[in-house]
């Protein structure tokens, strides 16, 4: 019996103030540089509300994400930054 063995990724997501394109992009520059095995992408929202209702995302996956570092990284550069918990609804 040939058994494969799966590995999981896991997958962190964040809400930011991040709203244009170009800081987007710089941000990713950022994080790819420091976090090189991770996949990371944003996706800008609507910000008709302000912050945290109005947000983008930020997703990053990989095999072992250091969330505190990221957000310490996006808040030494003045983004606002929140993980975005994983609520499970009854």
């Amino acid at each position: 019996m040939n058994l494969h063995k799966r590995v999981f990724n896991m997958v962190e997501v964040f809400i930011t103030n991040v709203k244009s394109v170009c800081l987007s992009q710089e941000i990713l520059k950022l994080l790819e540089k420091s976090f090189p095995t991770l996949k990371i992408n944003f996706d800008l929202e609507d910000f008709n509300k302000p912050y945290p209702c109005g947000h983008s995302i930020l997703r990053i996956e990989g095999k072992v994400i250091d969330t505190n570092l990221i957000t310490q990284q996006l808040r030494s550069k003045g983004i606002k930054c929140e993980l975005l918990e994983d609520k499970t609804c009854m």
